[in-house]
């Protein structure tokens, strides 16, 4: 197949559904499943799969610009291979999959012209049936090539009110089908009707189109929308990180973007949208009770992922890390362990974890949106203990790597060496800091730690103040593109 292929995975969210393993900071697409990749990577990897049937000259992801160093680390985790370009759309905030779609046709027709056609992926979808996913993407291109506007519909396996429904109409060719319309999350009751007349499946939210197409429906029926996406990527700037270009926008005009979804502002209104009846296993992750589901059950019908042991348990889901969880006597439940959270939920009731979330943010508790162990593009933080007016931090930095250069200003910090050698900036004083060292940062300083050696840096960081939030830091330079914020 000769047509220009862009893959467009759409990667964010805030990782409220699958709390505490998901937060606001490192959401749903950075989840590990239990063969330990996560279904951020496990897109990329199908979205390169489809190189073996077209032109498939790029990747695009679009992401927000907090994502952006993990997103490309998890890149560097495929398999070793000959990849395309990953070139990375990134989001100020977010403002729901119209906007990140228009983007990426723009990216697209900007390089490859107007016929380009665009495959978009949501980075949170489980698929392990990676030959019947080409075929259905094959059929999807054809159909785009066309003109159409394309869905993905799938076989629906019970009756789901969690889902949206695609009434399938005329059939256009072999698994495919005109769209008659479309039904958002109906009762149980009305579920159970549609899909027993075998005209429903579900919207996987999943996309293909020329991106000419795309953005002519978009001036056609949101015109407010294309109107604000044609003038910020008038004004895009471009540049690179680890080997991946990036396309950025002014954060100022990007937040007067209207907050809609690609499903009301096109194809609910759309006349040409086709969809193509997938083949292959579907899952959007979208609950702890789905992804508990991706495990195999026992005899008793438990499913248990890290160190986990059951007596007298059953249909009970264990997700534990390297502590040990034990349930006994216990059914129907999902329990998640995780060294700052732990989750205990009926089986049923998996969807009200978004509720915590809600009342952590309400509370200002900041398990909301880090892990104990945060990833940062230097390397990693950890919280090793936290008490009124002080906070311990193990930090480690990546070879090569360097912090901001940044000041506080309601917190004053003492760092301790442990291993490798620091570079430290305070004040206008730059020295070295060797094992075993230390050195005190005052309030309202700036500084700035840098690894240029070839070993990981680790230091013990102590943070005393009356206020010890994430939020207080004034960036002043930033490797990473941060300063500002």
């Amino acid at each position: 197949m000769s047509l220009k292929l862009f893959p467009v995975i759409l990667s964010g969210g805030a990782g409220t559904r699958l709390w505490p393993a998901s937060r606001e900071a490192e959401p749903k697409p950075f989840i590990a499943m239990s063969d330990g990749q996560s279904l951020l990577c496990k897109t990329l990897q199908r979205a390169y799969a489809l190189g073996q049937d077209s032109n498939l000259s790029e990747v695009l992801l679009v992401t927000n610009r907090d994502y952006l160093f993990r997103s490309v680390d998890e890149r560097a985790k495929l398999p070793a291979g000959d990849y395309a370009p990953l070139r990375v759309v990134l989001e100020p905030v977010g403002r729901n999959t119209a906007p990140a779609i228009a983007l990426a046709a723009h990216a697209a027709i900007a390089t490859h012209g107007r016929d380009a056609i665009l495959l978009v992926l949501p980075a949170d979808h489980l698929i392990r049936d990676i030959d019947a996913f080409r075929s259905a993407a094959s059929l999807a291109i054809e159909l785009a090539a066309e003109g159409r506007i394309v869905t993905f519909g799938i076989e629906p396996t019970r009756p789901e009110p969690g889902f949206g429904y695609i009434e399938c109409g005329e059939r256009i060719g072999d698994g495919s089908h005109s769209v008659t319309r479309f039904v958002e999350k109906p009762a149980i009751e009305v579920a159970r009707q549609m899909i027993a007349s075998g005209n429903y499946v579900w919207n996987s939210g999943m996309f293909c189109y020329k991106a000419a197409s795309i953005l002519d429906a978009l001036a056609e029926h949101a015109p407010e929308l294309a109107a604000v996406v044609d003038k910020l990527w008038a004004q895009h700037r471009t540049g690179t990180f680890d080997g991946c270009d990036t396309v950025e926008f002014d954060p100022e005009q990007f937040s007067k973007l209207p907050n809609l979804s690609i499903d009301y502002a096109v194809m609910e209104k759309a006349g040409n949208v086709a969809c193509v009846r997938a083949g292959f296993d579907w899952s959007d992750i979208g609950s702890w009770q789905a992804l508990s589901e991706t495990l195999p059950a026992d005899a008793e019908g438990n499913r248990l992922t890290g160190a986990a042991m059951t007596i007298g348990t059953h249909n009970t889901s264990i997700h534990a890390g390297e502590r040990l969880v034990a349930a006994i006597g216990v059914d129907d439940l999902v329990i998640v362990d995780t060294p700052d959270a732990v989750l205990v939920a009926h089986r049923d009731r998996t969807q009200a974890v978004k509720d915590v979330v809600a009342e952590l943010k309400k509370n200002g508790d900041e398990r909301y949106r880090f892990h104990q162990t945060t990833a940062r593009p230097w390397g990693s933080y950890t919280v090793l203990q936290e008490g009124a007016g002080f906070k311990i931090k193990r930090i480690e930095v990546k070879s090569g790597h360097t912090l901001s250069l940044q000041l506080h200003h309601r917190r004053s910090e003492h760092w301790v060496i442990v291993s490798g050698q620091a570079e430290v900036t305070c004040g206008e004083q730059t020295f070295p800091l060797a094992v075993n060292e230390s050195t005190f940062i005052p309030v309202r300083t700036k500084h700035r730690l840098a690894n240029r050696v070839a070993e990981p840096l680790i230091m013990i960081e102590v943070q005393c103040g009356d206020y010890l939030g994430e939020d207080d830091i004034v960036r002043f330079d930033d490797r990473y593109g941060r300063a500002g914020k």
